[in-house]
């Protein structure tokens, strides 16, 4: 197969980052259109990216059978039709977190996927970080003894957008904040989570709160794992002290602290006695060589046809973990995972 060609259906944040790396960056890649149902964001997305074609409707991408491959990084509500839509038309998938809302959409999606023989991959970058890969190393060397209990979280420092506040629509900042938590706390463990009570609290966002009370900004969340691991996520939105993302691995002889908080590495001593260094103000910074990673790396499962390193499974797991959390959360108890079930 020579390069394959591939179009952006969603031009957010996170869509942006993966079209600048598929248009300049990822090798046996080209990106050739993209598309948001916002005409103006569709039209200057494609200016930005020096591309000819945008589109505002996604069927027009999906039945282009000239295009190999489509990255979807629309609204979380969205995914599935999209993905069913473009598994059905042959096109290999690339589809940001969270993968669904519900495990019955990652259920419809995977089997989409593997009726029509074609790769679906889940955004879930950390998996590509230097760090985070250099951890898993160290875990399954057995640097550390046997892992006993991970620690991960993410804080945001920018208000959530208004469409987030509908926890029915978004699942909440467990879906959108927490999901590579949720993620890495499976991957380090090597286990489903078993058990999880979350508690959650809007602090930060009193916008929110008449139209929408069961909306959170802050959130925290105790598990354990099937293989007798235990867990810990804290998220929140709106934190405005920078964009902190971090993890800890407990193991029987050892510990490993992940996360880089500093924008740069200069440190500022003034003769009042202060100290200051700048803070990491995006994730889009944090982990940008991890995107362009993760992106390679679907280039080249779809040239290669191979098992993606991220799959539907490992999508669905996170979809079962924030729906148990929301649940937790809502019903105040502790909630069990069995299967695709909650109980």
């Amino acid at each position: 197969m020579g390069k394959i060609k591939v179009a952006l259906i969603g031009s957010g944040r996170a869509g942006m980052i993966h079209a600048r790396n598929f248009r300049f960056a990822v090798p046996g890649a080209e990106l050739v259109a993209v598309c948001d149902a916002i005409e103006e964001a569709a039209k200057n997305a494609a200016k930005e990216l020096e591309l000819e074609r945008y589109e505002t409707d996604y069927l027009n991408i999906i039945e282009d059978r000239s295009i190999d491959a489509v990255i979807i990084a629309t609204p979380t509500q969205f995914h599935c039709e999209i993905a069913v839509a473009a598994a059905n038309a042959g096109k290999h998938i690339l589809c940001e977190k969270p993968l669904a809302v519900t495990v019955e959409e990652c259920n419809l999606m995977d089997a989409a996927a593997k009726r029509n023989g074609v790769i679906l991959q889940v955004a879930f970058m950390r998996r590509f970080d230097v760090s985070f890969v250099e951890a898993k190393r160290m875990i399954d060397a057995g640097e550390i003894g046997d892992v006993v209990m991970v620690r991960s979280n993410t804080r945001g420092p920018s208000i959530p957008k208004p469409w987030m506040y509908d926890i029915s629509k978004s699942n909440g900042p467990l879906a959108e904040v927490n999901s590579h938590d949720i993620d890495s706390l499976r991957w380090f463990t090597g286990s489903d989570f078993e058990t999880v009570f979350a508690i959650g609290g809007n602090y930060r966002c009193p916008d929110a709160k008449k139209d929408f009370p069961d909306f959170y900004d802050n959130v925290t969340l105790n598990a354990s794992f099937k293989n007798g691991c235990q867990g810990i996520i804290d998220g929140a939105q709106g934190v405005l002290y920078g964009y902190d993302a971090r993890c800890e691995i407990l193991g029987t002889k050892g510990c490993i602290y992940l996360g880089n908080t500093r924008e740069n590495f200069v440190t500022l001593c003034r003769s009042d006695m202060q100290r200051s260094e700048e803070y990491i103000n995006s994730w889009k910074y944090l982990f940008r060589e991890a995107y362009l990673a993760e992106d390679t790396d679907f280039s080249q499962t779809v040239i290669n046809q191979r098992e993606p390193k991220v799959t539907a499974y490992d999508g669905k797991m996170a979809v079962l973990t924030v729906n148990a959390g929301n649940l937790s959360i809502r019903e105040k108890r502790i909630v069990k995972l069995s299967g695709d079930t909650l109980i």
